[in-house]
């Protein structure tokens, strides 16, 4: 994709918006990992079923880990992906606090999306570090295209007056929130309720488009489903909208059954959640994919391959893949090639 091709948007093609890098940061990617309990275990079977054969705990991981995501990346109909950085947890008077299971700098996506282009860059940065402003700053100066957050995980009470500067901030450069909405079991949470769409509303007040990861759909057997309640909000806030990720998941597929009415289309955006495993079954099981479709879909290697022609497949029209050219902040001068 060249320079001009971006005032055009027929020629964008496809982006999984939803993309994460993991690291352990023992090659030098400044990457943490910390595994306790079952999220070792969600670790090992993460890796299993992307086929990878080194371990997280290998000093080859990191460079293993892009390396995949590249290849799987440029051998799919998809042009981009937004990698996403992961955020220390702050308490509100900006201490940093010993808890979460990883971390990825800003600076190492920002440097992974300057080698590759067919990276986009996701920074992360939570707006109760005393250096918040300042590291906005820096990262939309280093070409940042959107800002993730998990609430429920990272301690942000998105709703709290002292971020107004933060959110409004982001709304005068144009740089998009994507938050993390519903239940959450691939990383400990420290706040549950901050899961809740309904904290997303200062930002949106603030003039912030808002994504709400997930659709606020339920991970867990126990966990509330918001996504009634996210959808009502849509209807008040033109600047709302929802990603598709991790949907083909057990409990988060039953999500789809509503988001795939025609009405629902104009606000979603396409993700994976990679490396999060794609799986057709529950797709058909819930009668979205005909067996045989399940069954075509459930031989392509490829995770995000698979994880696009399912969603293709439910029913989601083509500009449900590519809207988020309209809604990402794309700097001139940092133009992905």
């Amino acid at each position: 994709m060249t320079a001009s091709s971006l005032t055009d948007t027929t020629h964008r093609g496809p982006v999984d918006m939803h993309v994460h890098i993991v690291g352990n940061g023992l090659a030098g990617s400044g990457c943490r990992l910390k595994l306790t309990g079952g999220h070792r275990w969600l670790a090992d079977f993460m890796l299993h079923q992307l086929g990878m054969e080194v371990s997280w705990r290998a000093v080859e991981f990191d460079a293993a880990y892009v390396e995949l995501l590249l290849r799987w990346l440029r051998t799919s109909l998809l042009t981009h992906a937004v990698i996403l950085a992961h955020e220390e947890v702050y308490a509100e008077n900006g201490e940093r606090l010993d808890f979460g299971s990883m971390h990825v700098p800003n600076d190492y996506v920002l440097r992974l999306a300057r080698e590759y282009p067919e990276f986009l860059p996701g920074v992360s940065i939570h707006p109760a570090r005393r250096d918040a402003m300042e590291e906005l700053e820096r990262c939309l100066a280093g070409g940042a295209v959107l800002l993730k957050l998990l609430p429920n995980c990272q301690n942000v009470d998105c709703s709290l007056p002292a971020y107004r500067p933060f959110w409004e901030r982001m709304a005068s450069a144009g740089l998009p929130l994507l938050a993390h909405t519903g239940g959450e079991h691939t990383v400990p949470q420290y706040c549950p309720a901050y899961a809740h769409p309904a904290t997303l509303t200062l930002p949106l007040e603030c003039g912030v488009t808002v994504i709400a990861a997930h659709c606020a759909t339920g991970s867990g057997l126990l966990d509330p489903d918001y996504l009634p309640y996210l959808l009502q909000m849509m209807q008040r806030w033109p600047n709302l909208y929802g990603d598709l990720s991790a949907l083909n998941l057990p409990l988060r597929s039953a999500g789809l059954t509503t988001l795939i009415r025609p009405e629902h289309h104009a606000r979603l955006v396409h993700g994976s959640d990679f490396p999060v495993p794609v799986q057709p079954r529950w797709a058909q099981l819930r009668g979205l994919l005909t067996r045989a479709q399940a069954g075509f879909l459930r031989d392509e290697a490829n995770f995000l391959e698979r994880d696009y022609h399912l969603k293709a497949a439910m029913g989601f029209p083509p500009e449900v893949f590519t809207r988020i050219w309209g809604l990402l902040r794309l700097p001139e001068g940092k133009i992905p090639g």
